[in-house]
């Protein structure tokens, strides 16, 4: 970091919300509860898991709010684990988000903005990789002058997208219906093959609710981080959880839980079967606005999770540095774009997020491992007491970190090809720590 200049504070406790909100909430919500309902065909245990899955959120929230509370630093993941495992870890992490997490989710959520731009257009035809692109360097250009315009345009495409939702939510829970058909038969699910059915349901919901933790990368950013930050991850992930069960209801409703199961875009086909073909026309808008937020989030935060590796001394130091102008790490920010770029070229980033698709809920579950290690330290009196606290703690966090692993095992299980290549490729890190380890001492910790 350059000498004398830091990050400058200019989040708010609303700017804080919409980015929770926004890390959350991407295409998702649009086209997948189908999966969720194939895997548990009965009306309440659909809705159940999703509020399931929002509980497992909540306790995460208050974790990393914890977290935050207890180090306001930019990295936020990186950070904890460093102070609680070491450099190692807190390396892999990082790197992980840069190969593969955070580079990959940018193509892909470009490619897909592209695909729904190009067809509101009517040009549904047409290549989307220089749409793609153009976001990506647009969105980045846009975050390289600075933490405030990212957060306005942050800001305003979450509001849209909660909008757009709102909209399918009412018209899913109000609009006039045909008798319902009889409800079909649950399947035959009973006893032991419930458990197993909502295990397997609640891998795609959880996923869905990945993503409050990127708000704590810019921890450092925030206005009294201390106390805004917990506040904006437990207010953010409420406010998810509320839309992902009404939208829920307002999926069964419409087309029941057969149908919701059998679509393969539930919000274009209920509203659709509500309002007529507009419908459709609009959920593509919808879509299209909340993959554009959600690639304006990731590019905005993840350059912080860089950042304060080089400054570690553990990467090219170029990258460590700040700009004096306009704040922000703005090496980090055009090396993001650049490997952004070359993945959506080669069409190489569904492999990469596939191999890694368990590494997030690996962190998760290591990185509330890590509030064990600071609250050892606060009883040892080496650290002071915080007042953001988790409820319910030691055994809500134990309980985050069993369905973290339950998660993780889960993914390895059901592509175990995968899951070899994704760690070899964490592992490929090793050798990159160890070469930066040993150039010498740290340039800022």
């Amino acid at each position: 970091m350059s000498a004398g200049v830091g990050y400058a504070r200019r989040l708010g406790l609303f700017s804080g919300v919409m980015s929770v909100i926004g890390g959350i909430i991407g295409s998702g919500i649009f086209l997948n509860p189908s999966i969720v309902a194939q895997r548990v065909p009965a009306r309440g245990l659909t809705l159940g898991v999703w509020l399931l899955g929002g509980a497992v959120a909540l306790i995460g929230a208050f974790i990393y709010g914890e977290l935050g509370a207890r180090a306001p630093r930019a990295g936020g993941g990186y950070v904890y684990l460093r102070d609680a495992f070491g450099p190692l870890p807190a390396f892999l992490y990082a790197w992980a988000i840069l190969l593969m997490i955070a580079s990959g989710a940018i193509a892909a959520v470009a490619v897909a903005f592209a695909n729904y731009a190009l067809a509101l257009v009517g040009h549904p035809m047409a290549p989307a990789l220089p749409v793609a692109i153009a976001a990506i360097v647009l969105l980045s250009a846009v975050n390289y002058v600075g933490v405030k315009p990212g957060a306005l345009v942050q800001n305003t495409f979450t509001v849209l997208k909660l909008l757009a939702l709102a909209g399918l939510i009412v018209v899913g829970l109000f609009a006039a219906l045909p008798p319902a058909a009889p409800p079909a038969a649950s399947g035959g699910l009973a006893g032991r093959s419930v458990v197993l059915a909502i295990g397997a349901a609640l891998v795609p919901v959880l996923f869905s609710y990945g993503g409050w933790q990127q708000t704590n990368f810019i921890a450092e950013e925030m206005v009294e981080p201390e106390h805004n930050l917990p506040r904006a991850l437990v207010l953010g992930v409420i406010g998810v959880v509320t839309v992902y069960v009404l939208a829920n209801v307002a999926y069964v409703r419409v087309l029941g839980v057969g149908g919701l199961a059998a679509s393969r875009a539930p919000a274009a086909d209920t509203v659709e079967q509500v309002v007529g073909p507009i419908g459709r026309t609009l959920i593509t808008l919808g879509i299209a606005l909340s993959a554009f937020g959600f690639l304006n989030l990731v590019i905005l935060v993840s350059p912080r999770v860089y950042q304060t590796m080089a400054a570690d001394g553990l990467f090219f130091p170029a990258l460590a540095r700040l700009d004096p102008r306009f704040r922000t790490p703005t090496a980090a920010i055009v090396v993001q774009c650049a490997w952004a770029i070359v993945l959506t070229c080669t069409g190489t980033y569904g492999d990469l997020l596939d191999y890694v698709v368990f590494a997030d809920w690996l962190f998760f579950g290591t990185t509330a491992a890590a509030l064990f290690v600071y609250r050892a330290r606060e009883r040892r009196g080496e650290t002071p007491r915080v007042g953001t606290r988790v409820p319910g703690y030691p055994v809500t966090p134990a309980i985050f970190i069993l369905i973290a692993a339950y998660v993780v095992v889960g993914s390895v299980a059901s592509n175990p090809a995968n899951a070899v290549r994704g760690i070899g490729l964490m592992l490929l890190g090793v050798p990159v720590y160890l070469y930066w380890r040993g150039r010498g001492r740290p340039h800022a910790l």
